[in-house]
C-alpha cells in the first residue's frame, strides 16, 4: 500500500511540474510576442514622425497629452503602485481586453503611414494580436483552475469599438493618435505580463 501510495504522489508531483513548466513557456511565449509588438508600434511611430515635414512635427508636439485613447475605457491600473499590488488574474484580464480591443482596428493600422514606410503587413498585425490573445486566454483558463470565470467585463462589447476606424487616413493628428495609442496600450499589456509573470513566481519584489 505504501509503494502505491508513493507512485500516487510521485507521479502527481511529475504531472504538476510539468504544468508548471507549461505555464511558464505559455507565459515567456506571451511576453516575447507583446515585446515584439511594442517594438513594432515604436518603430511605426518614429517611421511616421521621420516621414513628416517640420511644421507637421510642431503640429504633432502640441496633441501631448494623449486625450483619449479607445482604451481609457478599459478599467487598469493608473500606476506603478497600483500595478504591482494587483493579482495575477486581473492583470491578465486586462491585458486580454486591451488587446481584443486592437484585433479590429489593428487592419487599419497600415493606411495612418506613407507606402515608402517600411511597417510590416497589417494581416501580421492582426494575427500576432490574435494568438497573443489566444495565449492570454489559455492563461487565465490556468489560473482559474477549473473554476468559472466570474469576469462578466470579459463578454461586454467595447464601447466604440470602431473609434479608430472613423479616422480619416489623411488625417495627420488622428494618424499620430491612432499610432499613438498602439504604442501606448502594447506598453501597457508588456508591463502587465511582466508583473504576472512574477506574481506566479510568487515574488513579493515585482519591481517595474
Amino acid at each position: 500500500f505504501s509503494l502505491v501510495l508513493l507512485s500516487v504522489v510521485l507521479v502527481s508531483l511529475l504531472v504538476n511540474q510539468g504544468r508548471a513548466s507549461d505555464n511558464q513557456r505559455l507565459f515567456n511565449n506571451a511576453v516575447i510576442r507583446v515585446q515584439h509588438l511594442h517594438q513594432l508600434a515604436a518603430k511605426m511611430i518614429n517611421d511616421f514622425e521621420d516621414s513628416l515635414l517640420p511644421e507637421e512635427r510642431r503640429q504633432l508636439s502640441k496633441i501631448f497629452p494623449l486625450s483619449f485613447c479607445n482604451s481609457d475605457y478599459i478599467e487598469a491600473p493608473t500606476g506603478k503602485d497600483e500595478t504591482q499590488k494587483s493579482s495575477m488574474l486581473k492583470l491578465l484580464r486586462i491585458s486580454f481586453r486591451l488587446i481584443e480591443s486592437w484585433e479590429f482596428p489593428s487592419q487599419t493600422l497600415s493606411g495612418t503611414v506613407s507606402n515608402s514606410l517600411t511597417v510590416g503587413n497589417p494581416n501580421q498585425i492582426t494575427e500576432k494580436l490574435a494568438d497573443l490573445k489566444m495565449g492570454i486566454s489559455v492563461l487565465i483558463k490556468g489560473c482559474l483552475d477549473g473554476q468559472p470565470n466570474m469576469d462578466d467585463n470579459d463578454s461586454l462589447p467595447l464601447p466604440f469599438e470602431d473609434f479608430y476606424l472613423t479616422m480619416g487616413e489623411n488625417n495627420l493628428r488622428e494618424s499620430f493618435r491612432l499610432l499613438a495609442c498602439f504604442k501606448k496600450d502594447m506598453h501597457k499589456v508588456e508591463t502587465y505580463l511582466r508583473v504576472a509573470n512574477c506574481r506566479r513566481s510568487l515574488d513579493s519584489n515585482c519591481t517595474l
